[in-house]
């Protein structure tokens, strides 16, 4: 049921007023956690496919299409791989060119609605990249958590661990670097991913219980040969390596943290989402707090996702002003608070959780300066 429809319904029944408006926000709150790779998020926009030559895709013009940069291109049954804007090639004022760097399932053709994503890579590590690989299933307190491992000759492994929105396949983008540095990779679907074990509400909880299935995974690859481990994660799968650095009985065998977009203001988040999600206007202070107060988040501090005090190891923070899913606010003060072990990099002309595809050059380099001392 759609939400303005469930807004309606609710509104007429005997219940009363207040009451259904208490239901209609839990319903809300509920949709805007249930993990997705499909609903919308602030600031994405469909894009129709004008045209599609030898090398090139014209879009729709939009802030979304002008970004620089490398993104997956998505809808109507459709992948493809887009590359930077291409200048000083004849076009319609209202549309823009984009390499097509390959088109890897469907049909792209003109006419398809779509969406850029920063999920550039579909499938798995072997097909897609050429990369061996070996599926594994990782023992989490709620079942057996599927994961890609890339072998590597180090004894320090990288744990990577998606975000909102993607599924394992969005740190893939990351893969070849890592392996051409020989670091083993364990890429981890954790709780309500397809695969994965569903929690009882199956809703996204922004990291506050999923990071004990990368806790998991951190016993897993200590048990199979890890010496010590860098965690890497997008989203709430930063927020995720952030609390396991806290929390984990393992973590004095974290070496390091590498955080793109980490969500550091779940209000703000959660808000974000229900707009995006087309939670009614009226119903958006509803929505948030039952989102909130379902899953069990602290709503007294809905700001303070961790506590930098508790931070210990070196960490490599990635970020940018156009995020309009976590703030990036709040990881300029998150960073400030522990300048000695935290280095920021900022991203301009990137959305939540591509600090990668806008500048992959850019992002590879620091992560080498970052990783090395840690290798």
């Amino acid at each position: 049921m759609r939400l303005g429809t469930a807004a309606a319904v609710a509104a007429t029944t005997v219940i009363g007023a207040g009451a259904a408006a208490v239901a209609v926000g839990r319903y809300a709150g509920d949709a805007v956690l249930k993990p997705s790779s499909d609903q919308p998020f602030p600031g994405d926009s469909r894009l129709t496919v004008h045209s599609v030559t030898d090398g090139r895709v014209t879009l729709t013009r939009s802030l979304a299409s002008l970004r620089p940069g490398t993104y997956g291109l998505t809808g109507g049954g459709c992948h493809a791989v887009v590359g930077p804007v291409v200048h000083h090639t004849p076009h319609p004022a209202d549309t823009v060119v984009r390499r097509l760097e390959r088109v890897t399932h469907g049909t792209l053709a003109p006419g398809l609605r779509m969406r850029l994503t920063p999920q550039v890579h579909i499938g798995n590590p072997r097909d897609a990249l050429g990369l061996h690989c070996a599926d594994v299933d990782i023992p989490g307190e709620l079942g057996a958590l599927p994961a890609w491992f890339v072998p590597g000759v180090r004894e320090t492994w990288v744990i990577t661990v998606h975000g909102l929105g993607t599924t394992r396949e969005h740190p893939m983008v990351v893969l070849p670097f890592l392996r051409r540095r020989q670091l083993p990779v364990l890429d981890l679907a954790y709780r309500n991913d397809v695969g994965a074990p569903p929690t009882a509400d199956r809703v996204q909880h922004l990291g506050d219980t999923e990071w004990r299935d990368l806790d998991a995974a951190i016993r897993y690859a200590i048990r199979y040969g890890a010496r010590d481990v860098v965690l890497h994660g997008w989203s709430t799968g930063a927020t995720m390596a952030l609390r396991a650095a806290a929390n984990s009985a393992l973590r004095g065998r974290i070496r390091g943290l590498v955080l793109d977009s980490p969500v550091l203001d779940r209000h703000a988040t959660v808000r974000a989402l229900a707009a995006a999600r087309r939670v009614p206007r009226a119903l958006l202070p509803l929505a948030v707090r039952a989102a909130e107060g379902h899953t069990g988040l602290p709503v007294d501090r809905p700001a303070d996702a961790f506590d930098p005090a508790a931070l210990t190891v070196p960490t490599l923070l990635f970020h940018g002003p156009d995020d309009t899913l976590a703030p990036w606010a709040a990881s300029r003060a998150f960073a400030a608070r522990r300048p000695e072990l935290i280095t920021f990099h900022p991203v301009p002309h990137a959305p939540h959780a591509a600090m990668w595809n806008a500048d992959p050059a850019r992002y590879e380099e620091a992560m080498r300066r970052f990783l090395t001392p840690l290798m």
